[in-house]
């Protein structure tokens, strides 16, 4: 077996990109009722939004792939956390996940340095990271990479409230 490939993902990636997106989203996150899981992968997975998101000059996502299967994804631009201290050259994490049968072996954390390493590189302001709260293990990860909490604020996924924390570094 090859080692896992990361490259950059461009329009013609967004149908691969919406549906890894959507299915590592619903591998991670069980607790949802099935229709406010309908409702948000329309909207933040949809293929309308990848391609618009891909478009982006502000934006970048990335594939990670094995033998030419994707396995992870990672999205980083404009940080749209709601928090007064955000501004337009403030960079946000907003994604980055791996199939479940292939995390393990650093995978993620070469996925998640690829994204940090771009936003050092095109933002110049904090970098921010929106993560569960009951996500104990990321917020872990992201304390030992600098990053601390600066707020709190609800996540909609259809009709259910999370409790998330914003994270920021810099």
């Amino acid at each position: 077996m090859s080692e896992a490939v990361i490259r950059r993902a461009g329009v013609d990636d967004a149908a691969v990109l919406a549906a890894l997106s959507a299915e590592t989203f619903c591998a991670t996150f069980t607790h949802y009722p099935p229709e406010d899981l309908a409702v948000y992968l329309k909207d933040a997975y949809g293929l309308d939004y990848t391609r618009r998101f891909l478009a982006d000059p502000a934006s970048a996502a990335w594939l990670m792939e094995m033998d030419g299967e994707a396995i992870g994804h990672a999205l980083a631009g404009p940080c749209g956390l709601p928090h007064p201290d955000v501004t337009a050259a403030c960079g946000e994490l907003k994604r980055v996940y791996v199939l479940p049968r292939w995390q393990g072996g650093g995978r993620g954390s070469r996925l998640l340095r690829t994204a940090l390493d771009w936003l050092e590189a095109n933002y110049t302001g904090s970098l921010w990271i929106g993560v569960w709260s009951q996500n104990l293990a990321a917020q872990r990860l992201y304390a030992r990479l600098g990053f601390e909490k600066a707020g709190e604020y609800h996540f909609k996924v259809g009709a259910t409230r999370d409790h998330e924390f914003i994270l920021r570094r810099g």
